[in-house]
């Protein structure tokens, strides 16, 4: 097998777990234009433009709801400018690649193959194999997202209103989190983080619960962090 290959395999293997989270927020995604009171040409048109499900819900939302077609793609754009930082972090590791396949990358970037691809970029990797790797993780979700959300504006007005299909958001991230949670600090920053987002939901924090609990998460990783690195740099050699 080629490197090529194998690192398109590669690509597909890390990436499938995800599809547990990916398969119903894409039905969530293609059920809310309908929901909404817009059409399967609309449902359609968002899911090939935005390709990023919490754009497409908010657009949805605002377009349903009478909001003009400035407000909906300005609310959009705001919930995505993340992408803007992914971008950033990934244009030195890219720099040298041809524009149309960094076009083609910026089309594709959504938040699990930025997560994968920064772990697997460590520097030390085949510079050759990059492109194959990405490309491999971003066609498998881009190909099941517009499937889902097709399907999920056919039949989602039918699903069943006890079927928890709004718990995939959620879900997404927490399968985003997998990858990354292999270190100590990871492990301590994502269980005081979410503890403390609880616990300041629980007290009557609503939103600002999210906020609180990502500082806290923050925190506690830094200071692990910087506790792993004192205790190395006092163990002998």
């Amino acid at each position: 097998m080629t490197a090529r290959r194998q690192a398109m395999r590669d690509g597909i293997t890390d990436v499938a777990p995800m599809l547990v989270g990916i398969i119903p927020f894409g039905l969530v995604a293609g059920a809310a234009p309908i929901a909404a009171g817009l059409d399967l040409g609309h449902a359609v048109a968002m899911s090939l433009l935005l390709f990023a499900g919490a754009s497409q819900l908010a657009m949805a939302d605002v377009l349903g709801s009478g909001g003009g077609v400035a407000v909906a793609v300005v609310t959009a754009l705001t919930i995505n400018l993340r992408m803007l930082l992914y971008s950033a972090s990934l244009a030195p590791t890219l720099s040298s690649e041809r524009l149309g396949a960094r076009l083609r990358v910026s089309y594709l970037l959504v938040d699990q193959a930025y997560a994968l691809s920064v772990i697997r970029w460590d520097g030390n990797d085949d510079r050759r194999q990059r492109l194959p790797y990405f490309f491999a993780i971003g066609i498998l979700l881009w190909s099941s997202w517009q499937i889902t959300t097709v399907i999920g504006a056919l039949v989602g007005s039918s699903v069943p209103d006890d079927v928890p299909l709004d718990f995939a958001v959620p879900l997404v991230f927490l399968v985003l989190l997998v990858p990354v949670l292999q270190r100590w600090p990871s492990l301590v920053a994502a269980a005081v983080g979410g503890t403390t987002a609880v616990l300041a939901a629980e007290l009557g924090a609503a939103r600002l619960s999210i906020l609180i609990g990502g500082v806290a998460g923050i925190v506690a990783g830094a200071l692990a962090e910087g506790h792993q690195e004192r205790r190395r740099e006092v163990t002998p050699r």
